[in-house]
């Protein structure tokens, strides 16, 4: 039975990173006294200077453009491929004073993309219920590979489409959107009220959702533009962000401790959902959420002499994303 909450609820994942994401907005929100975010900067590392581009007590309603020290700071490769895929240094407040941040940039017409399940036996109750994907298992011809949305003690949470095929239904709540690709291979993420209007009408190839909603248009949902709306603005975890460009393509972002030479680069240290929201608008994205961070966060991208780069997880998750090339 889907179930519509009409009160503020917490839901955390199984998968224990600190990630938490509301299910359910109160409809009296909207009278509830504004308070500000907790005080934080993000700077990032250009020319080896440190140029700060977002303080918390100046925080933009809605990015239209790209920050151009965000954008010079990016050390690009691959540039003339499908996937092209960079790295970039910020630096932040409390946990987040050193962060990695890999980026990886893809052309939705020259790839395609794909849910990735885990082997059907990874679980006796099947792999809706398994934590069984890792990127050690991706397809040998995967370009890129990340874990997809985000999962509970049963499985796999929310509306799942692959290849055409609807495996599990949506889940009510504002903040979770879905990463939709067509039978076109476009790419899209659908606002969470539009998820019913186009699993009515059809053409969905792939689908996930995710929560909670970055940036929508451009702007930052309201609950992430200030405290003690629902959503925890405070808390710092290593996070991972999928976002469209307004060229159509789509962005990757993980974000990694870089603190102590980067040999503790799984420890869920990073940046607040806010400041996830300001990296991704910075990056020129108009529409972003966040998937499954902390320890459960991994990438793998390929670059285009074939060589593999890895960021792995602390856990294996129900459900993975694949860009492999057409």
């Amino acid at each position: 039975m889907l179930l519509r909450i009409r009160r503020p609820t917490w839901f955390s994942t199984s998968a224990g990173a600190g990630v938490l994401a509301l299910m359910g907005v109160a409809a009296g929100a909207a009278g509830q006294a504004r308070q500000p975010l907790p005080a934080s900067e993000l700077a990032v590392i250009v020319n080896d200077r440190a140029v700060t581009w977002w303080r918390s007590g100046h925080a933009p309603p809605a990015w239209r453009t790209p920050n151009d020290d965000v954008m010079r700071a990016v050390q690009w490769r691959d540039t003339a491929g499908a996937v092209s895929w960079g790295e970039l240094s910020l630096r932040g407040s409390g946990e987040a004073f050193r962060t990695g941040v890999v980026l990886v940039r893809v052309d939705p017409r020259r790839t395609t993309l794909r849910l990735d399940l885990p082997p059907a036996d990874a679980s006796p109750a099947g792999w809706l219920s398994a934590a069984g994907w890792s990127i050690s298992i991706a397809p040998a011809n995967a370009r890129v590979a990340l874990n997809a949305g985000q999962f509970t003690a049963g499985g796999a949470w929310g509306w799942l489409v692959r290849d055409g095929r609807e495996i599990q239904p949506p889940r009510f709540a504002p903040l979770a959107p879905a990463i939709v690709v067509d039978s076109t291979g476009a790419v899209r993420i659908v606002p969470a009220r539009d998820i019913d209007s186009v699993r009515a009408n059809g053409g969905v190839a792939q689908a996930f959702q995710s929560y909670p909603a970055l940036l929508a248009s451009g702007r930052v949902p309201r609950e992430l533009q200030s405290a003690a709306l629902g959503v925890d603005v405070a808390h710092r975890d290593a996070r991972l962000a999928i976002g469209i460009l307004r060229d159509g393509q789509v962005l990757i972002a993980l974000t990694r401790f870089a603190g102590l030479g980067g040999v503790l680069d799984r420890l869920p240290f990073g940046l607040t959902t806010p400041e996830m929201a300001a990296l991704m608008g910075a990056l020129g994205c108009s529409d972003a959420m966040l998937l499954d961070g902390g320890v459960s966060g991994q990438m793998l991208v390929r670059d285009a002499a074939g060589e593999a780069h890895e960021w792995p997880g602390m856990r294996r998750v129900p459900l993975g994303f694949v860009v492999v090339a057409r």
